[in-house]
């Protein structure tokens, strides 16, 4: 609803956007396939290479636009690459036999089940009693209770999605702000549109720490899987993302503080309201106590992965004839049995599971066939030979230039096509990727980028000048810490 709401503003209708996308895509796909260029010329691969580009430009461009649901975009590789002979196979049959592979990744259902343990914690309210006690610790002064919002949002948004942080904490949020609105006696248009900006912010940043926290994030693992023959476990991908969030959530909140700190407000009274939803959460629950267990030795099993895995291979390995178990494999196995667990022992229900935004998986197998379509129809080889020039840029220019580009796009388009896109075009170098990824979910400045984004609106706090105002500096920042941040931290884990 607010989404919408806020999009009508712009001069250019998203209904006149989505029409000029939705008659784009078809077209860009039959000018790359039709008119020659040098796409038919890549030596040994005929057409193809062209076909592949046909359909990543109609893609990008549903995407883009959202011309249709992103989740039907998703599915047009299963047709159109067996249809245009992307793969170079034999028979019709397994042409769409590789098309359809992808969408059963095991990444896919590592995010499934990370979505499912998510829906647990929402179930039995988890997640809101672990972001309230997150509050109470850090402190109830106006400065310190910003603070608050923004590191217990992040910290949930880590394990669940950013959408259902956002939905979650805006009510907090809005709570504390009648609170302190009551005893100022007064509208706090400053610290209010901070706080819900905040919400926004930290679940943005929060879902970049984990391989779970973002789809962007699963993304990143199976083109990492798919295109470059490496499987980055969850602790490495840990080791790699969560210090940005840990540096970039005081930055955040140092710019929001300039803005909350012009109401001039005396000492809060935000504990009451804290205390309040606490003690509505009553104490801790059975339920509660099994999800928080189950969740406490999934987070666990998969930080300890690489450990783990090198025991179990052998045994997987003789009792199922010679199965190779990788770092994706286990992964996926563990969420799928905790969730299972969780399913069996009846503290998760199916109601909670239908909540479930079954169509990211749909999304995350269409990047997937998109990547896999690329590679074997011989695209890459092609960009790879028109991207020789940002290659040859030293490190700076590089990191500096993936950092700002995705910055920027996914200022425009959602987050996960701009990684959709992007991941299967630029240089294979997997720190290079990877700051991509990290980038792709810090868009601040518009309500396009994100759920978050367009969710804060709703509080009547926020208005897109303020949006803007705050956020274009924050994705400037965020841009230029990614760049050191990739050089520095990035290389070193992932190079």
């Amino acid at each position: 609803m607010a989404s919408r709401s806020t999009r009508s503003e712009t001069p250019i209708s998203p209904s006149r956007v989505r029409l000029v996308g939705l008659i784009a895509g078809p077209l860009a796909a039959g000018a790359l396939l039709l008119i020659p260029s040098g796409l038919h010329a890549v030596p040994g691969m005929g057409h193809r290479p062209a076909a592949a580009a046909a359909v990543a430009a109609w893609m990008a461009l549903w995407w883009f636009t959202e011309a249709v649901p992103m989740a039907w975009t998703a599915l047009l590789p299963l047709v159109l690459f067996p249809a245009l002979g992307v793969f170079d196979t034999g028979s019709p049959l397994a042409a769409a036999g590789r098309a359809a592979l992808p969408y059963v990744d095991p990444y896919i259902f590592l995010f499934l089940g990370g979505m499912a343990l998510g829906a647990a914690l929402e179930q039995w309210h988890l997640h809101r009693r672990i972001a309230l006690l997150i509050m109470r610790a850090i402190g109830t002064a106006p400065q310190r209770l910003l603070l608050g919002m923004l590191v217990a949002t992040a910290s949930v948004s880590l394990w669940i999605s950013n959408t259902a942080t956002a939905v979650m904490m805006v009510p907090i949020g809005m709570a504390l702000i009648a609170q302190l609105e009551a005893g100022e006696g007064r509208r706090l248009e400053h610290f209010g549109a901070a706080l819900m900006l905040g919400v926004a912010y930290g679940a943005n940043t929060g879902g970049i720490g984990t391989k779970i926290g973002s789809p962007t994030n699963s993304v990143f693992a199976g083109v990492a899987s798919r295109r470059l023959g490496t499987d980055v476990g969850f602790l490495e991908y840990m080791a790699a993302a969560l210090p940005f969030v840990l540096l970039f959530v005081p930055l955040i909140w140092w710019m929001l503080w300039r803005m909350g700190r012009r109401d001039a407000l005396g000492p809060g009274k935000g504990v009451d309201v804290i205390q309040r939803e606490l003690s509505a959460l009553g104490p801790l629950s059975s339920g509660e106590k099994v999800v928080g267990t189950v969740f406490l030795v999934a987070a666990l099993l998969w930080m300890g992965g690489d450990f783990l895995r090198p025991v179990l291979a052998p045994w997987v390995a003789s009792a199922f004839g010679g199965f190779k178990l990788l770092g994706k494999h286990y992964e996926a196995g563990v969420a799928l049995l905790s969730a299972g667990t969780l399913v069996l022992l009846g503290r998760l229900s199916l109601q909670a599971l239908a909540r479930v935004p079954w169509d990211t998986l749909l999304l995350l197998g269409g990047g997937f066939a998109l990547a896999a379509g690329i590679e074997g129809g011989g695209l890459s080889t092609y960009m790879a030979a028109r991207l020789a020039n940002l290659e040859s840029l030293g490190p700076t220019a590089q990191y500096g230039a993936v950092a700002l580009s995705t910055v920027l796009l996914s200022a425009m388009a959602s987050n996960t096509a701009t990684v959709n896109v992007l991941l299967n075009v630029l240089p294979g170098s997997l720190p290079l990727l990877a700051v991509s990824t990290f980038a792709s979910s810090c868009d601040f400045a518009l309500p396009a980028g994100t759920p978050p984004n367009a969710i804060v609106f709703g509080s009547g706090y926020v208005r897109l000048p303020t949006m803007m105002k705050v956020g274009l500096p924050l994705d400037l920042l965020a841009a230029a810490l990614l760049t050191v941040y990739g050089l520095v931290w990035v290389r070193f884990v992932l190079g």
